[in-house]
């Protein structure tokens, strides 16, 4: 997946949304064919997507049932074994860990009083990790930027024996106006203030830097950058650094900017998308999440 002479499509990486609630799949707004869909329609779209030769997958589950300190991951549990007892091998599924589409406040952390309780919001998500793994997960992406999250989790596989288990961290995640279709999708839009307490400030290049090395100390097998197109000055520093392969997560804001422009007929969106990946790749990106992966044969590939 992470070839640094060569772009295969491989290297990419499908977002998929899956929502306990619903009867019928769901559109999201800006994402085209990225719906929010049910259980037995993710599974139809993964299988389609596997004879487009769209391998890796991303899972961001939406659970019905909201808390702000025991979260109940059943549905995503069992979403997981269905997924990998359907298609094995065949595909690469990794999970994004987070608890902003389970907590009541939309916060990617335990608040108590107004403030973070970063212990208590590493053991909740070291233990929804731990559910996710014996559940059948291929990798874990952790995306809270929550200090010590990677630390815990590599801990934790270990542990339990499952040490092959990779972590992909969000590494150098930026508080960015360009996550609005996530959010609704995700039902995760924060109900007081905003993530800049702990996602990055896109003016400080330092923090950006320090992040991910922080993350790949910790014992992340990968780094990414998000949103991609904003933080491509940071790719090839980071992986100069960490000697980590570094990606970069082409965001639903900046994915359905695309969209819209090609509705309006102002761009060709095969074509603009093909150039968002080259850049991608010229900046030193060796894997790039993008809601257009199941097209790449269309798109680049020539198929």
């Amino acid at each position: 997946m992470c070839s640094e002479s060569v772009f295969l499509q491989d290297q990419l990486v499908q977002p998929i949304f899956i929502k306990e609630s619903n009867t019928q799949s769901n559109t999201i707004s800006g994402l085209g064919d990225n719906k929010l869909f049910n259980l037995k329609d993710g599974i139809k779209r993964i299988e389609d997507d596997l004879n487009l030769n769209c391998k890796n997958f991303i899972l961001f589950p939406v659970q019905s049932e909201k808390n702000n300190k025991n979260f109940n991951v059943d549905f995503t549990n069992y979403a997981i074994k269905s997924i990998k007892d359907n298609f094995g091998s065949d595909l690469f599924m990794w999970i994004d860990l987070c608890i902003c589409s389970l907590t009541k406040t939309g916060h990617c952390c335990i608040y108590k009083k107004q403030k973070m309780d970063i212990p208590l919001t590493l053991k909740a998500l070291t233990k929804i990790a731990k559910e996710y793994s014996t559940s059948g997960v291929d990798g874990i992406a952790p995306s809270s930027m929550t200090p010590g999250i990677v630390k815990e989790v590599r801990k934790m596989l270990n542990k339990e024996k499952k040490e092959l288990i990779p972590i992909m961290s969000y590494s150098t995640k930026f508080a960015s106006n360009f996550y609005g279709p996530f959010r609704e999708a995700a039902d995760s839009a924060p109900q007081f203030g905003d993530r800049r307490e702990y996602q990055l400030d896109v003016k400080s290049r330092k923090s950006a830097i320090s992040s991910s090395i922080a993350y790949a100390n910790e014992g992340a097998d990968l780094l990414m950058v998000k949103p991609g197109l904003t933080s491509i000055d940071l790719i090839s520093e980071i992986r100069q650094i960490t000697k980590k392969p570094v990606g970069a997560y082409h965001v639903s804001g900046e994915f359905a900017s695309l969209k819209i422009l090609d509705k309006s007929k102002l761009i060709n969106f095969d074509k603009a998308t093909s150039e968002v990946w080259d850049t991608f790749k010229r900046a030193g990106a060796q894997y790039i999440i993008s809601y257009a992966a199941r097209h790449a044969k269309r798109i680049y590939f020539n198929g």
